[in-house]
Parts: structure tokens; C-alpha cells; sequence
């Protein structure tokens, strides 16, 4: 199922876990070309996209968050050519806003996050954001030891020689200095350079280069330091690593205090308090852009004050007191050739729009997923109308493709004045176009509402769901067979011959056994071979044995992703009480199902589709025969060395005043505690504020620890 383009309001749980699956793999692989090759096939604006797309999902549902999430990844591995340099402290990426909406919701979070009111009381840093190769250079007792590229963030490469003859950076800092400084900028070549640089290739009778960010690494990267001395290359400084003290307290302070120890920053850099201000400066960068000697791609907005930086604090792989705000991308217009329809593991029914291609923002663009039948006619996932409703999309409509923001490529609109005479208004199938099952648009029991998807009813009999739940199975952060991808799925799934077929998960474990004694074997079926099928044998035994949460995910219950998975590992221990807790969980009331619903992050309609899951004999006699030939281990419980509150359950109420809930809960979940949103018998301890009630009030009832704030601060060490 492809749901590229999609609007992230109209995902489903499971059309969602499938697109982050595929952008993991998507980005990952542009991360590889751009950090590790120089080579991008794609331009800054549409790899923007992409991990706007990703945070987008991302943050709709927390519960997919995947352990090879572009979120939880910067760059890519340093290149085997240069020796590794570790990071003394990692080098993140920032997050990326595009929009005025997205600043002033990064500026209120700040705010938000302090628990302050925002009277601009807190100034915020303002520059380009240089279309570079990031660097970070280390100085001993003054003097340059070390020049690392970011790499993945934790290990880069080490380009010292190379760095050291870059003019604008100092070999030697003044006297006086930290003894240990870790300067980070950015490596550029002007746009002047470039030029000029093209221009002798080509009069060489030589390849020109494509554009100064791909030279610049490139020339950085050569093995002869003298080839990147004749590049002419630059700096920028205007962030640190490892600093033995701190010569000033704020961002604004240590970049003029790098100016002074010799470093080039960028002038146009402004310190301003208001949103109004932010983006004024942002809008004369833009305009001041096309003039700049050098690339730029947007501006990078910080919290000034170093203490406040620290009290914010860092996500996975970004701080929470930066942020980049990137120009905008482009659109474009083509025409829709043909209206397909994919089916995908959940029996979603996903329409997908043939384009002509066109290139949007340096990628050719061939199709965009049409998110469901309402889409097409022009409605919205609430039922409103995002498209006048002549504005329907039809097979040979002229439309506005754009590659940004949070759905890449979308289709805007319909050029109704291109509109063929001919054309039909588009019917939407009510039978699966894979098995012919009755398809259906759900009706939410509770809410009374419509689903805004139309799923094929037929179940494991629809081949398109049975083999792309094989394909969840083995998917890489689920069992993670390798040799057992989609092409193999579907052979073994397709094969009549009871020796190799493969139509539910525990036949995986069984092919070797069923093989033994078959005539016809795997290795002399063209495509596999010998070495390759006992590699492939090998592979599945290694998963006889498994991570709980990864088996947990593996079963493809519908809306548990990833950090769903994780939780419920961690609450349950083993797979033992997960499963007994399911099924005493079947009446929707009781002990089982309140501590499930108790789990934070997991809300009703996530309870439900597990318990759901687990009423259902097939799934049960599935996981039996899965149960014999596999084994999920325990779930490991995180260790925080001197923690007082290491793997207890804690849960925060009523009005809190020394910290804002954001701050609590993560710093209870830095110290090994798990935060669950209400109270039960597993509930551990009661924070409560001024205001707390029922939370409250149920604690004491169930005898359960409870405490208020300067003893939970007393508690946690401060």
C-alpha cells in the first residue's frame, strides 16, 4: 500500500505505521547519497519534505515512532575512507518549521515547556541557515587537535588535514582561551569560488560541478590535502561541542566571542524577542538572498539564554530551543493519467493518482496517493469541503502538484478550465479489485461517524492483506528476516508446492523442516541457490528467539506501531501477562482493561483494537503455532543507576508550579519511571498539584503513594 501524498489528518493507524516504514527507508537512503557521498538525487526542498512528512505522522502518532526513525537519526554513517573520530558530545540536527504558523508555535512552546506567559521576555537568535557540510573542530590547550564531520551525528570522519588548510580557520586561538574548545560551523565554497572554479574545469575539457554545497563536501573530502587547498573554501562558526567552561551565558555572547578568537560568523545575525520581529528578519534574509555570496536555505532561530537552552533540553535527535525555518518549495502542473487502486494489510482500500510526470523541486514526480473516495470528491477527513465540489478529481484533469509541507506530492487543486469534455466523475469500487470481497466504510460504534477508508471484508481470503501482513512479519523492526523480502514473500505465498509455501506467519519457521524431505528444493529454483537459501535458513533461526516488543509489533494489531509495542513490553513484562491481560481485558471494564487504558500513551480506541484483536480464534490459533516455534523474551526493564524511582509507575495531577507537566514527565521517564496518564492498582506514586481531584481522590482509595511537589523534587534529588 502506498500512501505517498497523503494528508496526515486522513491516515489511518496502519496507512501511517506503512509511510513512516517507507520513509525510514526513503530518507535513509538520501541521508547515505548527501552525508556519506556527496551524490543527492534529490534537492534540500524535497528531502525537507520528507522529514516534514515523517514528523508529521510522527507526531499524529507518538505510538509509530520507529527505532530507525529519521527523528531519531542525524546523517548518516562516516565514511569507511577517513578514520572515525567520536563525538565528545553528538552533533543533532535541528528541527524544520515552513511556515509563520509553525514559528509562532515553536516560539509558544518554549514558553509553554517553562511554564511562562509569552511576554517576549525571552530572546530568541536569528541567522542563515548555511547549505553547508557541517563541522566540528577541537582545540587542546589552543591548538587545533581535531576536525570531524558530523557523520551519523555521534562518529564522523576525521578531515584535520584537509581542515587545516582552510584559511579563515585559526591553527592557533589566543592566548587565554578554555583548554578544551570544540568550535561547530559550516564548510561552504562562495558562489563566486564555484564559478569561477566551473569555468576552469571547463575550459580543462573537464566535468563541471553541480552546485557549491555537493563541491565544497566533495573538496573536503579529497585524500590530497592539496586539492582542497586549491578549492578555497570557508567557514562559518556559530555553535560549540565540548567546552572545558563556558566564556559566556548566552548564544548571541559565545558567537561574538568566537568572532574575537579569530572564527568568521555570519553578520546577519540578530538577537530580537518578539515573533513579529523573528519574522521580519527571516523576510529580509529572504530578500537580501539572491545577493549573499554563498547558500542559504532558511533561517535558524534559537533561545539566546544558554541556562534556559539547558533547562529545555534535547528530544532524540534535535533540541527543543532551535529550530530551522526553510524557504518555501514549488508546484507544478501535470495531469492525472489514471485513477489505481492498492489494497493494502488492514484491507484499506487506497486510491492512488497516476501522474504524467513532472518535476517538482528537482524530483520527477509519477504519482500521489488520493488519501480515500472522499478525497477525490473534494471532502475533508470531518466532513468539510476542502475543494469546491465541481473540483472533484477525474482521470485527465490538469492539476496543482506541490512537493512540501506535510504531504509530498499533494495535489491541490484541479485546473477546471483544462477539464475534457469527456471526462467522467471517478466511481469508487465497493469490491476489493484483489479478491472481489464486499469493501466497506465502517461505522465508529461510539461516535456514530463514518470511516473515512473503505476496507475489503475479505480478510486473510484477500491475498493483498495476507501477504502484506507476511511482509509486516518480517519487516525490519519487526522479526527483520533478511533475505525474506517482498519478492520472496509473494513467491513463497503464490507457490502451490506445500513444501514452500509460506500463507502465515509460523510457516516461515517450518519451510527448512518442510523442505527436508521434499523433492523439489528451494536451492534449485532460479533466484535462490544454495549459499543463498542457507543463508536465508540461517536467518529465520536467528529469530527463534525475540525481543517481546518486537513480536508484540510483529502481529500487525491494528494502531500498535512501534513505541506502542515498546510500552506494552515494558507494562507487561512478558508475553504471558500481555496475552492474559488481553483476554481479561474482553469485557471493556473491569482491572485488566482500566490498567491498559491506564498505560500512557495508549487511549481507548488502541485498547480496543488489541482486545479486539485477541477475541478473534484465528489470531489466537496463529500466535499458538507461532508460540511452538518461537520465543519472545522478556522485556528488559531500563536501568538507572542510583534512580529512587527506576521502573515505577508515576502519574502527575492537578495544577503543577515548580515545573510544567512537559518538564515532569520528562524527567521521571529520564530517570527510569514510567508516567501513565491515570490511576490503578499498578500506579506506584501520585504527584499532585494544587487542584488535583479524582486522580487524586482514587490514589488514596487504592492506598497508593502520593506526594506533592518539593517531596517529589525532594525525592528525585531536585
Amino acid at each position: 500500500m502506498s500512501t505517498e501524498g497523503s494528508a496526515v489528518d486522513t491516515l489511518t493507524i496502519e496507512e501511517a505505521a506503512a509511510e513512516l516504514e517507507r520513509l525510514a527507508k526513503e530518507i535513509a537512503h538520501h541521508d547515505a547519497l548527501y552525508h556519506g557521498k556527496d551524490q543527492p538525487e534529490i534537492s534540500d526542498a524535497d528531502y525537507d519534505a520528507l522529514k516534514r512528512r515523517n514528523d508529521a505522522i510522527e507526531a499524529r502518532f507518538p505510538e509509530l515512532i520507529r527505532e530507525d526513525s529519521p527523528s531519531r537519526r542525524v546523517g548518516a554513517a562516516p565514511s569507511v575512507t577517513f578514520s572515525p573520530v567520536v563525538h565528545a558530545r553528538p552533533m543533532l540536527s535541528l528541527d524544520n518549521t515552513f511556515s509563520q504558523e509553525d514559528v509562532q508555535d515553536f516560539v509558544a512552546g518554549v514558553y509553554r515547556f517553562l511554564g511562562r506567559l509569552p511576554d517576549q521576555s525571552i530572546a530568541f537568535t536569528a541567522e542563515p541557515k548555511i547549505d553547508g557540510l557541517s563541522m566540528s573542530i577541537r582545540y587542546e590547550n589552543g591548538r587545533l587537535t581535531t576536525a570531524a564531520t558530523r557523520g551519523d551525528g555521534t562518529t564522523g570522519e576525521n578531515v584535520t588535514a584537509n581542515i587545516r588548510t582552510i584559511a579563515e580557520i585559526p591553527g592557533q586561538l589566543p592566548k587565554g582561551v578554555p583548554a578544551v574548545v570544540e568550535i561547530r560551523g559550516e564548510v561552504y565554497m562562495a558562489k563566486s569560488d564555484f564559478l569561477a572554479l566551473n569555468r576552469q574545469m571547463e575550459a580543462e575539457g573537464k566535468q563541471t560541478y553541480v552546485n557549491p554545497r555537493n563541491t565544497a563536501a566533495g573538496s573536503l573530502r579529497q585524500l590530497d590535502a592539496k586539492v582542497t587547498a586549491s578549492r578555497k573554501l570557508k567557514f562559518f562558526a556559530y555553535a560549540w561541542g565540548e567546552m572545558s567552561e563556558m566564556p559566556a551565558d548566552t548564544q548571541f555572547a559565545m558567537v561574538q566571542t568566537f568572532k574575537d578568537w579569530g572564527f568568521p560568523v555570519n553578520p546577519l545575525m540578530k538577537r530580537l524577542n518578539s515573533v513579529a520581529d523573528i519574522l521580519a528578519h527571516y523576510d529580509e534574509i529572504g530578500l537580501k538572498r539572491p545577493d549573499l555570496d554563498y547558500d542559504i536555505d532558511g533561517v535558524v532561530y534559537k533561545v539566546d539564554s544558554l541556562e534556559l537552552q539547558q533547562r529545555l533540553g534535547f528530544r532524540s535527535r534535535s533540541p527543543r530551543w532551535a529550530t530551522a525555518h526553510k524557504f518555501p518549495a514549488e508546484q507544478a502542473f501535470t495531469e492525472v493519467e489514471k485513477i489505481e487502486i492498492q489494497v493494502g494489510r488492514t484491507g484499506a482500500l487506497t486510491p492512488v493518482a497516476r501522474l504524467k510526470p513532472i518535476t517538482v523541486g528537482g524530483v520527477v514526480v509519477t504519482n500521489a496517493t488520493l488519501h480515500n473516495e472522499d478525497y477525490i470528491k473534494g471532502i475533508g477527513n470531518s466532513g468539510e469541503r476542502i475543494r469546491p465540489e465541481e473540483h472533484d478529481i477525474r482521470e485527465g484533469d490538469t492539476v496543482i502538484v506541490q512537493r512540501a509541507g506535510d504531504v509530498i506530492p499533494q495535489i491541490l487543486d484541479v485546473v477546471m478550465e483544462k477539464r475534457l469534455a469527456e471526462a467522467k466523475p471517478y466511481e469508487f469500487p465497493k469490491t476489493c479489485p484483489v479478491c472481489g470481497s464486499h469493501a466497506v466504510r465502517e461505522v465508529n460504534e461510539k461516535t456514530g461517524k463514518m470511516d473515512s477508508v473503505r476496507r475489503c471484508t475479505g480478510g486473510f481470503i484477500c491475498r493483498a492483506q495476507a501477504t502484506e501482513h507476511l511482509k509486516h512479519f518480517v519487516s525490519r523492526n519487526a522479526f527483520d528476516i533478511e533475505g525474506l523480502g517482498s519478492k520472496q514473500i509473494d513467491f513463497f505465498f503464490e507457490n502451490e508446492d506445500p513444501s514452500l509455501q509460506i500463507r502465515t506467519a509460523p510457516e516461515i519457521f517450518t519451510l527448512e523442516k518442510r523442505q527436508q524431505p521434499s523433492l523439489t528444493k528451494l536451492e534449485n529454483i532460479d533466484g535462490f541457490g544454495k549459499v543463498s537459501v542457507g543463508k536465508l535458513y540461517a536467518a529465520i533461526n536467528e529469530r527463534r528467539s525475540i525481543a517481546l516488543h518486537r513480536f508484540i509489533y510483529a502481529l500487525g494489531i491494528r494502531h500498535v506501531g512501534e513505541t506502542t509495542a515498546k510500552l506494552l513490553a515494558r507494562s507487561y513484562g512478558t508475553y504471558g501477562a500481555f496475552a492474559a491481560a488481553m483476554e481479561e481485558a474482553a469485557p471493556l471494564s473491569g482491572d485488566a482493561w482500566n490498567d491498559l487504558n491506564a498505560i500512557e500513551g495508549i487511549g481507548e480506541v488502541v485498547a480496543r483494537a488489541m482486545v479486539e484483536f485477541y477475541k478473534e480464534p484465528r489470531n489466537i490459533e496463529v500466535i499458538g503455532r507461532l508460540l511452538d516455534e518461537v520465543t519472545p523474551a522478556e522485556a528488559e526493564q531500563p536501568v538507572t543507576s542510583g534512580s529512587p524511582v527506576a521502573g515505577k509507575t508515576v502519574v502527575f495531577t492537578g495544577s503543577l508550579e515548580k515545573f510544567t507537566r512537559d518538564e515532569a514527565k520528562a524527567r521521571a521517564e529520564s530517570l527510569g519511571a514510567k508516567v501513565a496518564g491515570s490511576v490503578s492498582k499498578k500506579t506506584d506514586i501520585v504527584v499532585a498539584g494544587p487542584g488535583a481531584g479524582s486522580k487524586l481522590d482514587k490514589a488514596r482509595e487504592l492506598g497508593v503513594q502520593t506526594m506533592d511537589e518539593d517531596e517529589w523534587l525532594a525525592l528525585i534529588g531536585g
